[in-house]
């Protein structure tokens, strides 16, 4: 078998379920299995892979074990040459998988790939390659200093600014949302740590591989929509646990910093004030107007009546897709892309090219009673139910 993808699942059963859909359509011409690993849910995430994937292995935990143990348990089940950890509040595109194994096919001393992420907004998350959180580099993440002095080496080595968004390259630290390697250097990683804090994990093992000598490799040549904020909301309780993470990946690979113990609870204490006085956040109006990507007048009449507002036919062919940006240009608009006209990699596209501050999206899966979407990366999702 190809490949295996380990999907760990925790309370979050719609994006659970547009996940697994795009996956199926990635795999279609690939020997692979998904793995879906449920973290003791307290919604309806068991039933629905039950009902609608029956043929998924699905491995259901008695209890909330974490993000390590939880993949590690899905990984001892896994089959494939390749295996990739992927969060279920993401979607792939068709040839995801397909363009990462034929790279991965062509490196000598793999480590881990790890790929292009957009939040549903399509905005870029900058976390999709990083470089190695020394107490310096962490300083400069949490004062911010990469986007006061961008250009400046020094100060841009967290985000690996070094490489582009748009280019293909080493770096040192993949994101835990997307990670492809061979199984076999999973193995001989022994996986996650599972006395990792919340965040190190993924820092944790990027790193090992590069102990091993292996290559680390951001790849751009495909784009994954990744809402972030169902799995990190940056409240108050954000900064202490990034604090935590870093303390153990210090303790674990270097010397203990004082350097930087002292200045992240200087951070800390400024993020939590600064948040004292920032209140709840503000809710997002509703959109003035809709627009559905799709050719299914019934669908648009029921939208209507479900939002209680008139929704209009958006182009999405890629010859009007400039003619859509004019048209949406200045409105506070919300864009519905129907995935039975349109696959995931064109809703992906589509998300990416008309990202605007006014503009939310929804994707409406195919074979599913609800449209889903973020119009925040540090908020949780919207999902409205259709049937």
């Amino acid at each position: 078998m190809q490949l295996s993808i380990i999907i760990l699942n925790y309370n979050v059963r719609y994006f659970l379920e547009q996940c697994v859909l795009s996956v199926q359509e990635a795999i279609a011409a690939i020997d692979a299995e998904i793995i879906v690993v449920d973290n003791n849910s307290s919604d309806d995430s068991v039933l629905m892979m039950r009902e609608k994937f029956p043929k998924v292995k699905l491995i259901e935990n008695k209890e909330n074990f974490g993000f390590p143990k939880g993949n590690n348990i899905g990984f001892r089940q896994a089959k494939g040459k390749y295996i990739c950890i992927l969060n279920p509040d993401t979607v792939v595109a068709e040839d995801t998988f397909l363009k990462i194994l034929a790279f991965a096919e062509r490196q000598n001393n793999l480590g881990i790939i790890g790929c292009k992420l957009i939040d549903g907004t399509g905005e870029f998350l900058p976390e999709s390659k990083r470089g190695i959180p020394t107490p310096w580099v962490a300083f400069t993440k949490i004062f911010s200093l990469y986007k006061i002095f961008p250009k400046t080496k020094l100060f841009n080595q967290y985000y690996a600014q070094h490489l582009h968004q748009n280019e293909t390259g080493k770096v040192a630290i993949l994101v835990g949302a997307f990670m492809f390697l061979e199984s076999k250097l999973y193995e001989d990683l022994n996986g996650f740590d599972e006395d990792c804090f919340m965040y190190a994990d993924d820092i944790d093992l990027s790193y090992r591989a590069l102990l091993l000598e292996k290559a680390n490799f951001y790849f751009h040549e495909t784009t994954v929509l990744h809402y972030k904020g169902e799995s990190t909301i940056k409240d108050e309780q954000y900064m202490k646990r990034f604090q935590e993470s870093m303390n153990f990946f210090y303790q674990k690979h270097f010397k203990k910093s004082w350097f930087f113990s002292l200045f992240i609870k200087i951070g800390t204490f400024l993020f939590s004030f600064a948040k004292m006085f920032q209140g709840k956040p503000k809710e997002n109006p509703l959109p003035e107007s809709y627009f559905l990507c799709s050719e299914n007048e019934n669908f648009a009449k029921k939208l209507a009546s479900i939002l209680e507002n008139k929704v209009g036919f958006l182009e999405f062919k890629e010859e009007k897709m400039v003619n859509s940006c004019l048209i949406l240009k200045g409105k506070k608009a919300e864009i519905i892309l129907d995935n039975h006209y349109i696959s995931f990699k064109k809703c992906i596209e589509i998300i990416e090219t008309l990202k605007d501050k006014k503009v939310t999206f929804k994707i409406f899966p195919k074979n599913a009673g609800f449209i889903i979407g973020s119009n925040s990366r540090n908020d949780r999702g919207q999902i409205i139910k259709i049937e």
